[in-house]
């Protein structure tokens, strides 16, 4: 199994509303480039957690990390105008606790972040904030809720 320093989470930036399938997520990831999804996994609003792409593959969901993290994504990220917002149903809120805290136990030094965390620090303080990311995904504050 490859070093895991990272489990990142990500939304799918989908309005809510809309859905978007795992077979629909593969599909927009294929006409991307990558060859399957990039997600490990992918937690849909009714909280089934599918598994995307095996963990031992590095994952395709974040530039300059992809080697030694775990991708988490779930559906959803955008309000009805399609601006970025936390749509996280109570049923995906439970998935992804109950999956991080799984992933947890086996990659114990593993942080746990957001896409919008591993963005570049561009002021050089030591803080990557909201001005400096490059995404608002996932849509909510992963450190104070994970």
């Amino acid at each position: 199994m490859r070093k895991i320093n990272y489990l990142v989470v990500h939304c799918s930036a989908t309005r809510e509303g809309c859905a978007l399938t795992p077979e629909a997520l593969e599909a927009e990831h294929r006409r991307r480039g990558f060859r399957t999804t990039g997600y490990h996994y992918y937690i849909r609003r009714d909280g089934t957690t599918v598994l995307t792409r095996p963990l031992a593959l590095v994952g395709a969901h974040v530039k300059g990390y992809n080697k030694h993290s775990i991708g988490i994504c779930y559906e959803g990220g955008l309000d009805a105008r399609g601006c970025p917002k936390d749509t996280r149903t109570p049923e995906q809120r439970t998935a992804l606790r109950l999956l991080v805290a799984h992933l947890l136990k086996q990659f114990r030094t593993a942080r746990v972040c957001g896409h919008r965390d591993l963005s570049p620090d561009l002021n050089g303080n030591g803080t990557v904030e909201p001005a400096e990311w490059l995404k608002a995904c996932p849509c909510f504050e992963v450190s104070t809720e994970l």
